[in-house]
């Protein structure tokens, strides 16, 4: 059984948050107010909520964090997808220069590699740490193990890497196994990093031989140069939520129906069999578009 929320919106995509706990300090996390890696859920009780999904035809599962790297088990749980659920995972690629192959041996199909610089010393403002060489291999290992296409979210912030977009373009180019999306940051208060990509996305199309509308959020893809270039805009962005189909599970174990929400969560935590089902039913019941 397919469920879709009030507003007709499929609900078919799932993202666990494997974890809170992060090896970098970016300047922008928001960690979406997540508590200690120690309250976590299991293996197998991520096992169990996926299985669920599945039951209810979510096509795929992305793993996120934190850093879904820093588990000890993630490749348990990566190999506990169930069949005919695709699964991806967004990792900042600093400990997957090692992992990718195995990664894909467990069944993982692609990944995102957040990158927000391709100089060192910038990388090292933004992150806390500077893991460039690290993040590049990672980059790497996973075009080389087939984990494709690797799209690489840089995330733009004003005054700090705006000006290096042309060099992502270029550092993507003539790979179709590498995509760019360039991401809009949330705006929240006393941010000073935000930076409107209204006048970004009229470069592009002025410099584009191809303008692609992707099914899912109707989001912009720009083929310019030899690169894929796409940027992801969810702030105030009616489109966004109308074409939502996502619901996320956090760490510690809650089904959360709105990125942008933290008052209409599900506690699954525990929970098993019919129970669960009936907890996910209500989960995609409470959906609602951010921004009409």
């Amino acid at each position: 059984m397919k469920l879709k929320d009030p507003y007709n919106r499929p609900a078919s995509n799932l993202r666990v948050s494997l974890t809170p706990a992060c090896n970098l300090r970016c300047i922008y996390c928001h960690a979406e107010g997540e508590v200690s890696p120690e309250s976590s859920l299991t293996a197998p009780e991520i096992a169990r909520i996926m299985q669920v999904a599945h039951e209810f035809e979510f096509r795929s599962v992305k793993f996120t964090g934190g850093e879904p790297l820093l588990r000890k088990d993630v490749l348990d749980i990566v190999r506990s997808v169930p069949d005919g659920m695709e699964s991806s995972m967004t990792t900042n690629g600093t400990l997957l220069a090692d992992l990718a192959p195995a990664l894909c041996d467990a069944g993982l199909s692609r990944v995102n590699i957040s990158l927000d610089s391709l100089d060192h010393e910038t990388y090292k403002a933004i992150t806390g740490k500077d893991c460039l060489d690290e993040v590049v291999a990672g980059i790497d290992a996973s075009l080389a193990a087939g984990l494709t296409p690797v799209k690489l979210n840089m995330v733009v912030l004003k005054g700090i890497n705006d000006h290096e977009i042309d060099e992502f373009i270029r550092f993507v180019k003539g790979n179709r196994d590498l995509i760019l999306q360039l991401i809009e940051l949330m705006e929240t208060k006393g941010c000073s990093y935000h930076s409107e990509l209204n006048g970004l996305e009229e470069r592009l199309s002025e410099r584009s031989t191809q303008v692609l509308t992707r099914r899912m959020h109707h989001r912009k893809k720009y083929c310019l140069e030899g690169s894929e270039v796409e940027v992801v805009r969810p702030l105030h962005n009616t489109e966004f939520c109308a074409f939502c189909n996502r619901l996320r599970l956090t760490s510690d174990g809650k089904l959360k129906p709105c990125l942008l929400r933290t008052d209409n969560h599900v506690d699954v935590r525990g929970k098993t069999g019919e129970e669960l089902r009936e907890l996910f039913i209500e989960a995609v019941r409470r959906r609602a578009p951010y921004y009409r």
